[in-house]
């Protein structure tokens, strides 16, 4: 049920978000447990005869490859935003995207109402660079309008030389006209896992995208904090915020990663390769102590399975606003003429029955999203006692502890940078602000 090697989820511009399940490449075969197809005689003939017709009669000569080809994409896109047919050189894109370097933009994409919408934009890419947001709707790439379009046709606008630019018109939900977006194609490199201590010995991890080796990555990055702290990290906040999914196991093992027992999430279909069940084994990473899950809008997929098993499991706590609401299974089968067909074969249920599928993972701490920025004050916060006229100097006869933490602050490029992202980052405030709560409750208790 996929490629061989783990697929990411959003190749240069990606075909909508996906859990994938591994599986070598094959051609398409029954299976054994796949009751034969009564095939329909007069949609058949039907089919035929529109072949011949539109061969035919159409106004230019039509390549009978193509018309085949648009006949099996239609079948496949009339199920649902996921099914797809990927004709040789789509799938081979895919293949080199799932490699980690690809040229694009960076972002993931599915379709609405004839439109291409924003999933989720990839960390540090053209699309996160230039301000593009979960949600947004693309009706224009350059001057061409997207309505009428499909999505691999969308998608292949989208790509292009890196260096080369492409204007996109966006209408966004609360603005009153539509914003035109400049951005300049690059090699998107993606890299899946960023860490780093933040205040109170707490640590942070941010998976923007589930891949092969996302679970390994984290264990490692964990421990590395740890060493370079000198002691266990008192709590961690794993942000999954404009995550759009990836590999199913990857995101098993970062559930596994924080779990001692218990199911993690298990798949329904109608054949038996498409249902399964996988159970935690023991070894939680941070042994019990706190974890604040940060997610939102943007989180689909395989992050909406690590946040329903931890929050079904009672391992963690979920904050931020509702998930994207992704909660089935594609297959992603080759083809004999280099082709491949991505279809939906089974929905994944949290550890507690939920089916998330249109509706989400609901956090237990809602933050809605809000907007920080600085007030100008006027000056008034730069009088100090030291701008008094007649002030009494310092007694110790050193530097004031302002003047000496001012200059240590200024030294310590790290802490700098620390608080110009929690200056900025008001979600993540709340989030150490939760963990502190609940570090404080777990001491009490013990």
């Amino acid at each position: 049920m996929y490629v061989s090697t783990g697929v990411f989820l959003g190749a240069a511009i990606a075909v909508g978000t996906t859990v994938w399940a591994d599986k070598t490449p094959q051609a398409v075969e029954v299976a054994d447990d796949v009751q034969q197809v009564s095939l329909p005689l007069e949609e058949l003939r039907a089919f035929v005869e529109v072949f011949e017709r539109v061969s035919n009669d159409y106004v230019e000569v039509v390549d009978d490859k193509k018309l085949l080809e648009g006949a099996i994409s239609g079948m496949l896109s009339s199920l649902d935003p996921h099914s797809a047919y990927l004709p040789p050189s789509d799938y081979k894109d895919m293949e080199e995207s799932t490699k980690g370097e690809f040229g694009g933009l960076g972002m993931e994409v599915g379709m609405e109402d004839g439109f291409v919408k924003v999933i989720s934009p990839i960390d540090d890419t053209p699309a996160e660079k230039a301000g593009v947001k979960a949600g947004d709707l693309i009706i224009k790439l350059g001057s061409e309008p997207v309505k009428g379009k499909t999505l691999n046709e969308a998608v292949n606008i989208m790509r292009g030389k890196p260096g080369s630019t492409l204007s996109l018109t966006i209408v966004r939900k609360g603005e009153d006209k539509p914003l035109v977006l400049e951005l300049t194609r690059a090699i998107i490199k993606v890299k899946s896992l960023k860490q780093r201590m933040l205040t109170d010995n707490f640590g942070y991890a941010r998976i923007s995208q589930f891949q092969v080796r996302t679970g390994p990555d984290l264990v490692a990055a964990i421990e590395k904090l740890e060493a370079d702290n000198g002691k266990p990290l008192s709590g961690l906040v794993l942000d999954l915020r404009n995550n759009p999914g990836g590999v199913l196991n990857a995101a098993i093992q970062v559930s596994d990663a924080f779990l001692n027992k218990g199911l993690i999430v298990y798949t329904e279909g109608r054949i038996k390769n498409s249902q399964m069940r996988f159970e935690a084994e023991q070894g939680d990473i941070m042994q019990g102590r706190p974890i604040v899950v940060l997610i939102n809008e943007g989180s689909a997929s395989a992050s909406e399975i690590v946040a329903g098993a931890l929050q079904d499991q009672k391992r963690a706590l979920i904050a931020g606003r509702n998930s994207f609401g992704k909660g089935s299974v594609q297959t992603l089968l080759q083809l004999n003429n280099g082709a491949a067909i991505k279809v939906t074969t089974a929905r994944y249920f949290t550890p507690s029955g939920r089916s998330i599928q249109a509706e989400g993972i609901k956090p237990d701490v809602n933050i809605e999203l809000v907007k920080v920025e600085k007030i100008d004050d006027n000056g008034l916060s730069n009088v100090k006692e030291k701008d008094l006229s007649g002030h009494l100097e310092n007694g110790n006869g050193t530097e004031s502890k302002e003047k000496s933490d001012a200059k240590s602050v200024d030294k310590d490029a790290a802490k700098a940078e620390l608080q110009e992202v929690l200056d900025k980052d008001f979600e993540l405030n709340e989030a150490i602000r939760l963990l502190k709560t609940m570090t404080f409750a777990q001491q009490m208790k013990s």
